[in-house]
């Protein structure tokens, strides 16, 4: 064995010094837990997220002190209607004089009826801004659920920006503590099967979940630079599960492999450091360009995906490579007990390739028949793609068993002054503002006029300097009403350019949540960009690994059929109704509009793994001397195990996030766990050996070494 290859060298000096290298991997995950314990990770401010016109007119009323204070609202209605008035007046009292001393509000403003009397409302003024007002909010809502508790006979419900927002995270928290405690004993299960013992199924588990901790530790000082939207831990457990267990899975089996060959357990473990370590690094590098590509969104949300995903491929990948080798040469033989009698039997007499090499040699011999089935069978899946809706999250997307959802979407209803917000900003750089004042009761005439909004109880508010004045106006329709994009494009095109065009250096803006709305879903997509640079940088990556640019067109046309798939999958299953109820959902008619782009380059990422490990195995056949066709059959034989073990712990992590409540992670569970399992199937076990061998003339190269390793051939077991 060469000693030259870094991944040699690394295993070597691990499994000689197996303590040494535990009790690094130990500290290591020790200090980045003390990260997790004293460096708070730094949240995204609604400051992160403006854009576009409704963004620069947030920033300027900020400017202008002209930002109003964030208010909740408690609304007292009847569960069965008929509300008592003097019975809802009197909670109203309770609500307003238990709210009123709480940290964070600011005032309790006078109780307000509906105008059908049906719901009596308590608005509640929050101190300083929208991110104090959520970090304040927790004890607002305990006030509001002490009312509650004392009148079971009322609803008594609290609803805004905050309490929805705790709401929601709340139920995230919920949902990442469900995804955990069901992943992990799923995936245990099924690593029992794939190797009989106790031991060997529980090390990859150990290594993927060290991992997953690792990074969040590590992220949270790096959250200062990217900080966090609420999603990255979901994220991170979500990739380090799958690439942790996939990375140990590999290089465990092939050491296992060589150790039934009759090698030591060293040698065993240099030969799978060779082989499995380096499509390992292969495939980490991968996942790590591939989530790069997140960075080129050019968004807050996805800037923390990424750095969260490559930290924990990262410390994965180092993982795999370190720690690994040391615990396997500390065991030795031991890593195969506990033995489970029948699945170790069974697994022995299967042996590795039983059933794939069955299933490989229809394909070898008909090729072409083979890639024409698969695929047309990818083709067609991918084909409903072409139609899909992508649109951002709305409060209809949002759980309704959330408490402040059902609340604001039941005020909306009697109240049309807790619809989406429209603010229009003048900006004049002299002061005129009795002219854009008169400007802004034109604008307001006209908004009411067209059905566009319905006019606020604030007043026309203007700066102490006088050159920012402002209208605060109420959308005319609910939050995921449609006319509500076409009322902001009516105002900003043709209403208030006729009321204010002929002030002097005057600078007019939209805002509010309806525009901050509209200005997010209409922003210019960067999905193209995303696709280019993740299909040309690995496409690259997998031309120099492997010399051969037919391999590098093979790959990205195998990475596009089966992203294709799942979108199309993506498409049938939540722009229809028919699998509402085993989701346990309401379909919304579109895919949330992140999902897509956050789908395909995870997908590419992860479907290296596979790839890059088969054709390491295709190559080893051939640089044993095996003719073409039983190097292809070689390379699918021995790696079946494996990729079906693989894939089998991916589609369960993946299908566990498609039965939380969150629609966003019910369609990434989806679209993630559906590509895996085509991939490894229909892609690695039929399409590619087909496409291997029909490219045969421009393949019989693939066994070539470059110089620096003509020294390391891996000799004939």
């Amino acid at each position: 064995m060469s000693r030259n290859t870094p991944t040699v060298r690394v295993a070597r000096w691990s499994a000689t010094h197996p303590l040494r290298a535990i009790g690094l991997w130990a500290a290591f995950v020790v200090a980045a837990i003390a990260c997790l314990a004293f460096i708070p990770t730094q949240h995204t401010s609604s400051d992160d997220f403006r854009i576009g016109d409704s963004g620069r007119a947030s920033a300027i009323l900020e400017q202008a002190k002209l930002t109003e204070k964030p208010t909740e609202s408690v609304l007292i209605t009847a569960p069965k209607g008929g509300l008592d008035a003097q019975d809802a007046e009197r909670v109203a009292a309770e609500v307003s004089q238990k709210t009123a001393d709480v940290h964070g509000v600011a005032g309790v403003g006078p109780p307000i009826w509906s105008k059908s009397r049906d719901a009596l409302l308590v608005p509640i003024t929050m101190s300083g801004n929208a991110d104090d007002a959520s970090d304040n909010v927790g004890a607002v809502l305990d006030a509001t659920a002490a009312v509650q508790k004392a009148h079971p006979e009322l609803d008594v419900q609290e609803a805004g920006t905050a309490s929805i927002n705790e709401g929601v995270n709340t139920k995230v928290g919920e949902d990442l503590g469900s995804a955990e405690s069901m992943s992990l004993p799923i995936t245990f299960a099924i690593l029992l099967v794939a190797f009989g013992a106790f031991i060997a199924a529980g090390i990859p588990v150990l290594l993927a979940f060290s991992s997953v901790i690792t990074a969040l530790g590590l992220y949270a000082p790096l959250s200062h630079l990217f900080p966090d939207s609420g999603t990255t831990a979901n994220v991170v457990l979500l990739i380090g599960m799958a690439v942790g267990v996939d990375y140990s899975l590999f290089y465990l089996r092939r050491e296992r492999e060589e150790r039934r060959r009759g090698r030591s357990t060293i040698d065993a473990i240099e030969i799978a450091a060779e082989t499995s370590g380096r499509a390992v690094v292969v495939s980490g590098f991968a996942v790590m360009v591939a989530m790069s590509g997140l960075f080129l969104a050019r968004d807050v949300t996805f800037a923390a995906l990424a750095v969260g995903s490559i930290l924990v491929v990262a410390v994965a990948m180092i993982g795999s490579l370190t720690v690994l080798p040391a615990l396997l040469s500390k065991l030795g033989r031991f890593a195969d007990r506990p033995r489970i009698p029948l699945l170790w039997r069974l697994n022995r007499r299967i042996g590795a390739g039983g059933i794939s090499g069955r299933l490989v040699r229809p394909i070898i011999r008909r090729p072409w028949l083979s890639a024409v089935l698969a695929g047309g069978a990818l083709l067609a899946l991918a084909g409903p793609a072409l139609g899909m809706t992508t649109h951002q999250g709305t409060i209809n997307t949002l759980p309704q068993d959330i408490p402040a959802v059902h609340a604001y979407q039941r005020m909306q209803q009697s109240f049309p002054s807790e619809r989406p917000s429209i603010d229009v900003v003048l900006q004049s750089t002299r002061g005129n503002s009795a002219a854009a004042t008169v400007a802004l009761q034109k604008i307001q005439q006209q908004a009411i006029a067209a059905h566009i909004a319905t006019a606020s109880d604030a007043p026309i508010r203007t700066s102490s300097d006088g050159r920012t004045t402002v209208l605060s106006m109420f959308a005319n329709h609910h939050e995921s009403d449609p006319r509500i994009d076409g009322g902001i494009e009516q105002l900003r095109n043709s209403i208030i350019p006729r009321a204010a065009g002929n002030i002097d250096a005057t600078t007019t803006y939209v805002g509010g949540v309806a525009a901050e709305d509209y200005d997010y879903e209409h922003r210019a997509s960067t999905l193209p960009w995303v696709i280019g640079f993740v299909l040309i940088l690995t496409l690259v990556m997998m031309g120099w690994t492997f010399r051969s640019v037919t391999i590098a067109l093979i790959t990205t046309a195998l990475n596009l059929l089966s992203v294709g798939a799942a979108f199309g999958v993506l498409t049938l299953v939540f722009q229809h109704s028919w699998a509402n109820g085993p989701l346990n959902y309401t379909s919304s008619g579109f895919v949330v509009d992140w999902i897509p782009l956050f789908c395909f380059v995870i997908l590419i990422g992860l479907s290296m793994d596979y790839h890059v490990f088969v054709l390491s195995r295709v190559r080893e056949g051939l640089r044993r001397g095996l003719p073409y066709e039983r190097a292809v059959e070689f390379g699918i034989r021995e790696t079946a195990s494996v990729v079906t073990s693989a894939a089998a712990v991916m589609v369960s992590v993946f299908a566990v996030f498609a039965t939380l409540s969150m629609l966003e992670m019910k369609q990434m569970g989806i679209g993630l766990s559906v590509a895996i399992l085509l991939d490894a199937t229909l892609v690695r076990l039929v399409l590619l050996p087909a496409l291997l061998l029909l490219f045969k003339g421009r393949l019989q190269g693939l066994a070539r070494v470059p110089a620096q390793q003509v020294e390391r051939e891996l000799q004939p077991a």
